[in-house]
């Protein structure tokens, strides 16, 4: 199974994983994603595919499970983003996830502090990156983004001039487009215009 991009997406909600999207089931006691009632071993992906794994978990699933699956694919060649919050982000940290991406309040929550502006993001960025994450790309709604690169690189863009209709999904938007941007140049820089450019597109859109 090849998606666009070699790409696996895994979003879970609170409850129940989303309807129609990529959910997380088990075969023979084992992880692996589950597409139109297909079941897909994580053993299925290689190196260059990425996944990401997004949101918050259903009851029914162990806190450890983000953890857990990127300890099956460390040293694969799969580019992990994770998009999640309190302990399901901390978790994941010792296994260098190649993406995180909170927004500037779950970045604050991690570290007991409200941030404002990308200047007071940047110093709590780079700390997240220090404790495992390859990079860190912290959303600001509409005030842009910060992105600390794994090669010390530190990027901010200010939000597109747009009206927002609805801001549902734009997070998943600016994964997606960090994801597409840097396997189309191998650069952060780009990969960090093609996020915000998502995002920004998808909030503006309906």
């Amino acid at each position: 199974f090849k998606p666009a991009y070699g790409s696996f997406i895994l979003e879970l909600t609170k409850d129940e994983p989303v309807g129609g999207a990529i959910e997380l089931g088990t075969v023979t006691g084992d992880y692996a994603l589950v597409l139109g009632g297909e079941a897909i071993g994580l053993e299925k992906l290689e190196d260059g595919d990425a996944l990401v794994l997004a949101g918050s978990i259903p009851r029914s699933m162990p806190e450890s499970i983000y953890r857990d699956i990127l300890s099956r694919l460390q040293d694969h060649g799969i580019l992990t983003a994770v998009d999640a919050t309190g302990s399901l982000l901390l978790n994941v940290l010792e296994y260098r996830p190649f993406l995180v991406k909170p927004n500037q309040h779950e970045l604050g929550e991690l570290f007991h502090t409200e941030l404002r502006t990308q200047e007071e993001i940047v110093p709590f960025a780079v700390k997240l990156r220090d404790m495992g994450a390859r990079n860190v790309l912290v959303s600001m709604g509409g005030q842009g983004a910060v992105l600390a690169d794994e090669n010390g690189g530190i990027h901010r863009l200010p939000a597109p001039n747009g009206t927002l209709v609805n801001a549902v999904g734009a997070g998943d938007s600016m994964v997606a487009g960090f994801l597409a941007g840097w396997m189309e140049q191998k650069d952060y820089a780009h990969a960090f215009r093609t996020a915000v450019a998502s995002g920004s597109a998808s909030a503006f859109s309906e």
